[in-house]
Formats: C-alpha cells, sequence, structure tokens
C-alpha cells in the first residue's frame, strides 16, 4: 500500500501528464507553489495503482 499526500493546491483543471513525484516534501513549481490539477493527480494515482513504486512509503505529485 502507498499513502498518496496531494500538492496543496489541487483543484480542477487540465490533465497534462507531465507533473513530478516527490517523497515527505511538496512538489514545487517555479512559482514555489505545490499544485496540482485534478486530473493529474487521478493519473498518478491510477498509474500507482497498477505499477506501485512507492509500497509503504509516501508520495506526492506537483509541477
Amino acid at each position: 500500500m502507498s499513502h498518496f499526500s496531494p500538492a496543496e493546491q489541487i483543484g480542477p483543471g487540465e490533465r497534462t501528464g507531465r507533473f513530478r513525484l516527490g517523497g515527505d516534501q511538496p512538489v514545487l513549481d517555479a512559482d514555489g507553489l505545490s499544485r496540482i490539477s485534478a486530473e493529474d493527480a487521478a493519473v498518478a494515482l491510477v498509474d500507482e495503482a497498477e505499477l506501485p513504486r512507492h509500497v509503504q512509503r509516501r508520495f506526492t505529485i506537483g509541477y
């Protein structure tokens, strides 16, 4: 089982498929914000369910 910690700002937006994965610390964009669209968050969760890479570890995503 993985433990998903979403970005600090998550909301409706565009599905880009281009996001970065992180561990215990938030992934920040060029403006210093931890953000992700709900669509990209869903992709990351499905990816993790299909091919677990963070077994018994926390992970996060962001742009």
